[in-house]
């Protein structure tokens, strides 16, 4: 235990008694563990399509809207509110630990048993804290919903189930990473993700469903779009207007399916590329390995926590902008300087929420730079290129500082892996076999590879959100759900690897 015990260890033992899922007393087989993925990805996308009970979806806005792939959820749901409040609430914890504000050591058992206890209550208490202020200024409840029970009831009917659902999902996600493989909370993702770029390349429905499909209501998406618009146009007619409004014109143009495929390949191309220090075996001579330092070492889990907290700042810039109680609040209510939103729009307009705010395809930020006239948006040139420069700032340094933060919290920092490696038996050849060496070998590699990491997938999320992407999943999304593949696809070759070798999962961290 840490020397100063944390008073967070006063909280626990309230924590404690909340619902959790307990973990394993022993290994888990490989078959169980995908077993538990399967049968938790089903009822998330079960859940997905169990709508809150009461709402009137037609006078409903989605806070989220921009945001409501990567926070894997669904508008209108249960999953309302999808990851947020759990990402949301990770993120205070890491903030505080890292500052060293609370005082644990996340190498401890004892601490880090603490850490996760708390983070429990404070999910509960960020999913109160963004479900009332939704419930209670963009969730509508409907009519006959209204006269079974009053006003007031039935919003807090709503806010019981958002409470519900999004619990629901912090116990899935705990499910995942203790009795499955991965993380639950990138498993969602990657499941949304998918699910949105498959509809968007080939939903052959028409973009407006309430009238026929014509040129000026073709199929939605990205491949039967093209095909109709080709199959019924002249080629004058394509030379005029058809190429345009297959590449550009949204929804799905085919861009954002060629920048979608280039995200892809490139992300798969660096996540393969890592610096690898040679290891020996201290007693077992001639046992040799490798102990592999990313490039990408950090995850696209910087880029979760960051899409996150922009994602809680646009909402809070709207709520201040259009709830009633809000909006008189001297200075932050009303105030165009923080955030103009147009009525009944989600998505800023204008003010410090709109340079924060990720310019979805070239059609709302090059075009409106290359011919203004034509594609204007309300802004000069200068005013869109700052917006791309300070959205893309923003997530490059917020994914810096969050990677830092994450491997120190999440015992990837050159100490713990020192202790892993010593552990395991394992040391660098030509060095002697202790810890503190293995720390100032490690120490050359990690806090470097860490920044970069932070600073690649900022900049790779910010270039896709740029370019634009299929079935409106965003370019942070397509990145997390590149990433999250390949790393669920690592960790089923390493829980294969560990029922064939039982003695690695010391060095694997099973127990």
């Amino acid at each position: 235990m840490s020397e100063t015990r944390s008073s967070l260890y006063r909280i626990k033992p309230l924590s404690d008694r909340l619902p959790a899922v307990t973990r394993p007393e022993g290994h888990v087989h490989f078959r169980t563990k995908m077993l538990w993925v399967v049968a938790i990805l089903i009822i998330y996308f079960v859940m997905t399509n169990v709508y809150i009970y009461g709402l009137d979806h037609e006078r409903t806005l989605d806070l989220f809207a921009q945001y409501r792939t990567i926070m894997a959820g669904a508008s209108g749901s249960i999953l309302q509110l999808g990851i947020a409040p759990i990402v949301t609430a990770s993120i205070i914890m890491q903030l505080f630990v890292g500052a060293k504000i609370i005082k644990l050591d996340l190498t401890n058992s004892e601490d880090k048993a603490c850490y996760q206890s708390v983070l429990k209550l404070l999910v509960i208490g960020m999913i109160l804290f963004e479900a009332i202020p939704q419930v209670f200024g963009y969730l509508v409840p409907s009519q006959s919903f209204v006269g079974a029970f009053t006003q007031n009831g039935a919003k807090a009917l709503i806010v019981l189930q958002l409470c519900l659902g999004s619990y629901i999902v912090f116990l899935m996600d705990e499910v995942v990473s203790k009795w499955g493989i991965g993380s639950g909370i990138s498993l969602f993702i990657a499941a949304g993700v998918a699910e949105s770029l498959f509809t968007g390349t080939l939903n052959w429905n028409p973009i407006s469903g309430s009238e026929a499909i014509s040129m000026s209501n073709p199929p939605a998406g990205t491949i039967p779009k093209a095909i109709y618009i080709i199959s019924n146009t002249t080629p004058e007619q394509m030379a005029s207007f058809g190429y345009e409004q297959i590449l550009l014109a949204p929804p799905n143009p085919m861009i954002a399916l060629v920048g979608t495929i280039l995200i892809f390949l490139l992300v798969a191309y660096l996540e393969s590329t890592r610096i690898e220090l040679p290891l020996s075996h201290g007693s077992a001579r001639g046992a040799r390995g490798r102990y592999p330092i990313k490039l990408i070492y950090a995850s696209n889990i910087p880029v979760i926590l960051m899409s996150a907290l922009l994602a809680n700042l646009s909402m809070f810039a709207l709520l201040f902008f259009t709830n009633d109680f809000l909006s008189g609040i001297p200075f932050l209510g009303n105030n165009s300087l923080i955030g103009h939103f147009e009525p009944g729009q989600t998505s800023a307009s204008g003010g410090l929420a709109w340079y924060l705010s990720a310019p979805m395809g070239l059609t709302e930020w090059l075009l409106p730079i290359i011919d203004p006239g034509t594609y204007g948006n309300g802004h000069t040139p200068l005013l869109n290129l700052m917006r791309v420069f300070t959205y893309m700032s923003v997530m490059v340094l917020g994914s810096i500082l969050f990677a830092k933060f994450w491997v120190e919290t999440t015992n990837m920092g050159p100490r713990s892996v020192a202790s892993q490696i010593q552990r395991s038996g394992m040391q660098i050849p030509g060095f002697r076999r202790d810890p503190r060496v293995l720390e100032r070998v490690l120490e050359r590699y990690i806090p470097a590879v860490t920044v970069l990491s932070g600073a690649i997938v900022g900049l790779l999320a910010a270039a896709a959100d740029l370019i634009g992407t299929t079935g409106n999943a965003s370019g942070t999304g397509v990145l997390l759900a590149v990433g999250i593949l390949i790393h669920f696809y690592e960790a089923m070759g390493r829980e294969q690897m560990m029922e064939m070798h039982p003695v690695m999962r010391g060095f694997f961290g099973d127990d």
